[in-house]
């Protein structure tokens, strides 16, 4: 029974779909962003060109041959002063893997925490993209249906009063679903 309820539990959860609608909200949100960021790009690049064609080639020769002496001094000194005591160098790759441990653990917080943020946007912009979908039905229901036609009963004089027309009631959205608590 327990594998029953955890398939059900797991094929009726939403929040991966609203993880997923929240990542496509994000990546729109983004993507907004990029005409701007072109632009800005367009406009610097003949400066940075013209400073790059400006640089002459023997500074940079020198600063690169700067920094790798330096590499090589910090190299040697590194290799100079490591312990070739086995039991030190054990002890320190004990306390390594142990920071990967806790690194690999606040990573994996991190990633459940912007899982949580992707899923609540999700459920945001589902619910305006649902109101909005909605609204557009009404008022396209609005637009296609006919205003109704006041004809008299047969046999009625010019005295007689029209009949009285019943216009339908406007519709109202379909009331949203509770979407299931999320376990954790």
């Amino acid at each position: 029974m327990a594998i029953t309820d955890d398939l059900r539990k797991t094929l009726t959860d939403a929040t991966p779909l609203y993880a997923l609608a929240g990542t496509a909200d994000l990546a729109a949100e983004k993507l907004g962003e990029v005409p701007a960021l072109v632009e800005k790009i367009r406009i610097e690049a003949p400066k940075r060109f013209e400073a790059v064609r400006g640089t002459d080639p023997k500074d940079v020769q020198d600063r690169f041959t700067k920094q790798a002496k330096d590499a090589q001094d910090k190299l040697t000194e590194l290799l100079g002063s490591l312990d070739t005591d086995l039991k030190k160098i054990r002890e320190q790759a004990q306390d390594l893997a142990l920071q990967g441990v806790g690194r690999a653990a606040e990573y994996a917080v991190k990633a459940r925490e912007t899982y949580d943020e992707l899923a609540e946007r999700g459920r945001g912009a589902v619910q305006s993209w649902r109101g909005e979908a909605a609204d557009q039905v009404e008022e396209l229901a609005v637009v296609i249906e006919p205003e109704p036609v006041v004809t008299p009963p047969a046999g009625s004089g010019a005295n007689a009063k029209p009949a009285a027309v019943k216009k339908p009631a406007p519709r109202k959205p379909a009331a949203k679903k509770p979407t299931p608590p999320t376990a954790e």
